[in-house]
C-alpha cells in the first residue's frame, strides 16, 4: 500500500492536476457530500469549479489549498480561506474537506486537518471557522479534532440528492 502524503498546490499544480481534482469531487459529490453541489453534477462542473472558485484565489495568494495523494493519485483536498478584512486577520475559514470515497476512513482527512492547522498558524491565524452538514459524518471528526459547535442554521443548502433542505453547523477550533 502506498503511503499518503500532504503537499500544498500552487496554482500551476491545479492547472496541471485539474483532471483529477476535478474527479476527485464529481466522486465526492455523487457519493452525497454537501460541498455547494446538487445532482445532476458532471465532470465539467466539477473541472470549473477549481478554475473559477479556486485558482484565482490561489493565484492572489490568499487560499492554502492542501493535497493529499495516495501514491500518486489525488486522495484529498482542504482549502484554508484567509482572505479576510483587516479586523479579522487573526482567523480563517476551512473550506472543502473532500476524500475519495474509496480511501475514506484512513486517517487522510484528519492528516488533511492537522497540516492545515499548522498552515494556519504559520499564517498567524488563531481561529478557524467552517461549517458541516449537520448529522453528517464530518461532524464527528471536527469534534475529534477540537472543533466546537457555535450553533447550528437550520434550512441552510439543498440536499445534493433531493429537494430537502439541510441544516448546517457552523464550527471553530482557537489555535
Amino acid at each position: 500500500m502506498s503511503a499518503t502524503t500532504i503537499t500544498a498546490f500552487s496554482a500551476d499544480d491545479l492547472v496541471r492536476r485539474l483532471p483529477e481534482l476535478g474527479a476527485l469531487l464529481h466522486a465526492c459529490v455523487h457519493e452525497g457530500a454537501s460541498v455547494g453541489f446538487v445532482m445532476p453534477c458532471g465532470i465539467d462542473e466539477c473541472e470549473a469549479f477549481w478554475r473559477g472558485k479556486v485558482l484565482a484565489s490561489l493565484r492572489a495568494g490568499s487560499l492554502v489549498l492542501l493535497v493529499a495523494r495516495h501514491g500518486e493519485a489525488i486522495a484529498g483536498t482542504v482549502q484554508l480561506d484567509y482572505d479576510t478584512m483587516p479586523n479579522q486577520r487573526h482567523r480563517a475559514e476551512v473550506r472543502k474537506l473532500l476524500v475519495h470515497p474509496a480511501l475514506r476512513r484512513q486517517g487522510i482527512a484528519r492528516a488533511l486537518m492537522t497540516e492545515l492547522e499548522r498552515h494556519a498558524q504559520g499564517l498567524q491565524r488563531r481561529l478557524l471557522t467552517l461549517d458541516t452538514r449537520t448529522g453528517d459524518h464530518a461532524e464527528p471528526l471536527y469534534a475529534a479534532l477540537g472543533y466546537r459547535a457555535a450553533g447550528m442554521i437550520p434550512g441552510y443548502a439543498r440536499d445534493t440528492h433531493s429537494d430537502k433542505f439541510d441544516a448546517t453547523t457552523i464550527m471553530y477550533k482557537a489555535l
